[in-house]
């Protein structure tokens, strides 16, 4: 088995039938039902960008994300697993770093920010076939993190957890050191918002976007790679953009 390789998805599981988009299953209400709601019709879908930068201020404290499931100018959709996440900012947001290391962490936000960043510009590329070119991803090497923990030498693969309490992924130790693999919490030259999975995100470059887990909380060295959310339900472990899951799309790395 290549290094870089993780156990795959076998040929007896059957994938599911993929939502219009990884991150769409478990979302309150479907797109053409909210925008029926709001009396738009196919205007409301036309006039999208507007709508959505109007109802963003309108919705600002909306508990329920409605507004996260209306299409974008920019490109991006915005989905959850859960039918809610809880908001999290620079007061409270803690990332835990565990498992087999000689010096578990736990960083705030500014912890994250005072490090040495990175910033990177590459297409993000989800596995149901939309595609953002040029989107630039800032924040901590995967890596650095890592390497300040100390991996044991048992350690071989990273699982990632979130806080919206249901969505997990997974890396071989290796591909997890690969310098385009970041902690981010800035995208597209802000501050990462929460409908993106702020305020700090996974952001894995060379591979299909569920692979970018949103809402990270959680880094845990392992013996093993374990599947991770989507994986569970028949999507390749390795996610490699245009080696995987049946697709032969451009790379973005």
């Amino acid at each position: 088995m290549n290094p870089e390789q993780s156990p795959r998805r076998g040929p007896d599981r059957p994938r599911e039938r993929p939502p219009e988009d990884p991150e769409a299953s478990g979302a309150p209400i479907g797109r053409r039902l909210l925008l029926g709601t709001l009396g738009l019709g196919a205007f409301g879908v036309l006039a999208a960008p507007t709508l959505q930068r109007g109802l963003e201020s309108l919705f600002a404290d909306d508990p329920t994300g409605l507004t996260g499931l209306l299409p974008n100018g920019g490109g991006f959709r915005y989905y959850s697993v859960t039918s809610s996440v809880p908001h999290k900012d620079a007061s409270n947001y803690r990332l835990t770093i565990d498992g087999l290391v000689d010096h578990p962490r736990s960083y705030t936000l500014a912890d994250l920010k005072a490090l040495p960043q990175t910033r990177i510009v590459h297409d993000v590329q989800c596995v149901t076939g939309w595609r953002v070119p040029g989107t630039p991803f800032e924040g901590v090497r995967l890596s650095h993190l890592l390497d300040a923990a100390g991996v044991q030498t048992k350690g071989r693969a990273i699982r990632f957890t979130c806080f919206d309490g249901a969505y997990t992924e997974s890396l071989t130790l290796q591909q997890a050191r690969r310098p385009d693999i970041l902690v981010a919490h800035r995208m597209q030259d802000k501050p990462l918002g929460h409908n993106h999975g702020g305020p700090v995100r996974l952001y894995v470059a060379p591979m299909y976007f569920y692979k970018s887990a949103k809402w990270l909380s959680g880094i845990t060295v392992t013996e093993d790679v374990r599947p991770g959310y989507w994986e569970d339900r028949g999507y390749d472990v390795d996610a490699w953009v245009g080696r995987s899951n049946g697709r032969d799309d451009a790379p973005t790395s």
